[in-house]
């Protein structure tokens, strides 16, 4: 049976999210982050040998870090739904998107997090350069928003599973105003149209509010 090891307010729920998409059948096992440090609990830190989220067991395979575990899943019990053909015209833009996700645009912001946690000056060059990194990103996306329905283009795709976590439940840990965005808040908003993504959240983070705009 496959089991998605859900932490709360992590990138895991996108592994959650994946599995509700492709209503395939999955045991969901939910932990909650310590009350004070906000770190994964031991028990889910047990689960492999880098100690976070996301984590899936299925059979003897324990797999880490989203972009594997959404591939392999994707393989192995989707049937390859939810991703582009190589002979598709979308096909480069899809594999752009979901690689960009982890690439570039959640480090950008984990980073500033780090920075920002050190209390450095507002005109601290390092900090200075990591927003401006992390608005050129947030422009990037802001504009793909503007060109096609979702990232990959008019099909909803796992490159828009990948980066869905970044827009909206990272910013509880460090906060982006998504005022200036317009395409991206409408397109949170067809995403939070999703029956499956819908199902996800109340599965996964019960009664947390959904940073969607």
């Amino acid at each position: 049976m496959l089991t998605v090891h859900h932490l709360g307010k992590s990138q895991s729920e996108r592994i959650v999210w994946l599995c509700e998409e492709l209503e395939i059948p999955y045991e969901l096992k939910t932990y909650a982050r310590d009350a004070k440090t906000m770190l994964a609990p031991p028990e889910y830190k047990a689960l492999h040998p880098i100690g976070s989220a996301p984590v899936i067991t299925d059979g003897d395979i324990v797999l880490a870090e989203s972009a594997a575990i959404v591939d392999y899943i994707v393989a192995k019990h989707g049937q390859g739904r939810l991703t582009l053909r190589a002979d598709d015209p979308g096909f480069a833009s899809f594999l752009y998107w979901f690689h960009f996700a982890n690439g570039t645009l959640q480090p950008g912001l984990g980073r500033l997090m780090i920075l920002n946690r050190l209390a450095l000056t507002e005109d601290n060059p390092m900090l200075m350069a990591m927003k401006a990194r992390t608005e050129r990103a947030f422009d990037l996306v802001e504009a793909r928003c503007g060109q096609a329905e979702y990232l990959a283009g008019s099909a909803f795709t796992t490159a828009d599973i990948m980066s869905v976590f970044t827009l909206t439940t990272m910013r509880y840990f460090q906060p982006y105003d998504l005022g200036r965005l317009p395409n991206i808040r409408a397109y949170l908003a067809r995403i939070a149209a999703r029956p499956a993504y819908q199902r996800a959240m109340a599965k996964g983070d019960p009664g947390m509010a959904l940073l969607l705009s």
